[in-house]
C-alpha cells in the first residue's frame, strides 16, 4: 500500500466528518475559511508545524497551543475538531485533512481550484479575467485561484484545473515553436 493511499484512508474520514459537522451546523463556509487560515499559518510558521508533529510534545500541550492560536480566530467547533485530531494521534495529517475538507467544500459549492503560475504578480483585473476564463472552461459557479509567481515563464500564465492544463506562457509558446521548427525539417 502506498503512502498516498494510507494518507487518503486516514484523511478522508476526518475531512468527511468535519464536513458533516459543518453542514449540520450551517458552518461549511466558515470552516473553509478557518481551514484556509490555519493552512496559511502553518505554511508561514515551520515552528508551529514542527511543534504539532513532534512526538516529544504531549497532547495536552498541543491542544493548549491550538486553543491559544484558534480561540479568537476560529470557530469553537473547529478548534474542538483540531483537538480531536490530537487526541486520536492524527495531527500529523492535519494539513491533508484540511486540504481535503477544502476540496469537499469546493464540490459542495460547485467551485473549482485553478492553480495559476504567472511570470509576474497579477492585478485584480487580471485575476478577474482568469476567473471568468476558468468559469467558461469548467461551467463551475465559483473559481478559487491559487497563484504562484515563476519568473522563468518569461511572460504569460499556466493554468491548471484538475487534470486540464492551459499553457499560455511565453516559455510554452517558445517550446511549441521549437517543436514545430524541429518537425518541419
Amino acid at each position: 500500500m502506498s503512502a498516498a493511499t494510507i494518507s487518503s484512508e486516514i484523511t478522508d474520514p476526518y475531512a468527511q466528518a468535519l464536513m458533516g459537522l459543518a453542514k449540520d451546523q450551517g458552518l461549511s463556509d466558515r470552516f473553509g475559511e478557518d481551514a484556509a487560515a490555519l493552512l496559511a499559518l502553518m505554511t508561514e510558521s515551520d515552528e508551529l508545524q514542527q511543534f504539532l508533529t513532534s512526538p516529544l510534545m504531549g497532547n495536552d500541550v498541543k491542544k493548549g497551543v491550538l486553543t491559544q492560536v484558534g480561540s479568537d480566530r476560529f470557530h469553537p467547533l473547529f478548534v474542538n475538531f483540531l483537538k480531536l485530531l490530537v487526541d486520536k494521534g492524527r495531527v500529523l495529517f492535519l494539513e491533508a485533512v484540511l486540504a481535503r475538507y477544502q476540496t469537499l467544500l469546493r464540490e459542495l459549492n460547485q467551485a473549482v481550484l485553478a492553480e495559476v503560475t504567472a511570470a509576474v504578480e497579477l492585478t485584480e483585473a487580471q485575476q478577474t479575467a482568469l476567473r471568468e476564463r476558468v468559469l467558461a472552461m469548467t461551467g463551475a459557479r465559483h473559481v478559487d485561484l491559487a497563484i504562484q509567481v515563476d519568473p522563468e515563464l518569461l511572460g504569460g500564465v499556466v493554468i491548471k484545473v484538475g487534470s486540464q492544463i492551459v499553457d499560455a506562457s511565453l516559455r510554452g509558446q517558445l517550446r511549441r515553436l521549437g517543436i514545430q521548427l524541429g518537425s518541419a525539417t
